[in-house]
């Protein structure tokens, strides 16, 4: 099997020597992502729910330009700045995922963030073909 970069313009391009997500085999394997707008590039939201929902969306765009979709998620990692904004973050994520299976889920507080964003995460999905 090889591996094969993703990339969308529909979200914030990769900063570093990274990729926005990998396909292996059936397997997409996303790189965390920030509320960053993928035009300005600039963090999107001053509370945790308005950049829970750029980060979800930023995900949909990789996950589409990969072949597939938040229904198709299997596992996610959330990373929050403050675990005092679990609640509110769990409120938004909840609304992306109402349809089929929930994915399994891990959810930690870390000290920091790139761009002092409040809210990090990151999935690994199937691809619908």
């Amino acid at each position: 099997m090889e591996h094969k970069e993703i990339k969308t313009p529909h979200a914030p391009a990769a900063i570093g020597p990274y990729n926005q997500a990998i396909r292996y085999g059936q397997f997409i394997y996303t790189s965390g992502q920030i509320p960053l707008d993928p035009v300005s590039g600039e963090i999107v939201g001053e509370d945790v729910q308005a950049q829970t929902h750029r980060v979800l969306q930023n995900l949909q765009a990789v996950l589409s330009a990969a072949g597939s979709s938040l229904n198709h998620v299997v596992k996610t990692t959330v990373f929050l700045a403050s675990m005092s904004d679990f609640q509110a973050m769990n409120a938004v994520y909840a609304s992306y995922f109402k349809d089929g299976v929930t994915p399994a889920r891990t959810t930690v507080a870390v000290a920091e963030l790139p761009r002092k964003a409040l809210v990090e995460i990151e999935c690994v999905a199937l691809a619908e073909d």
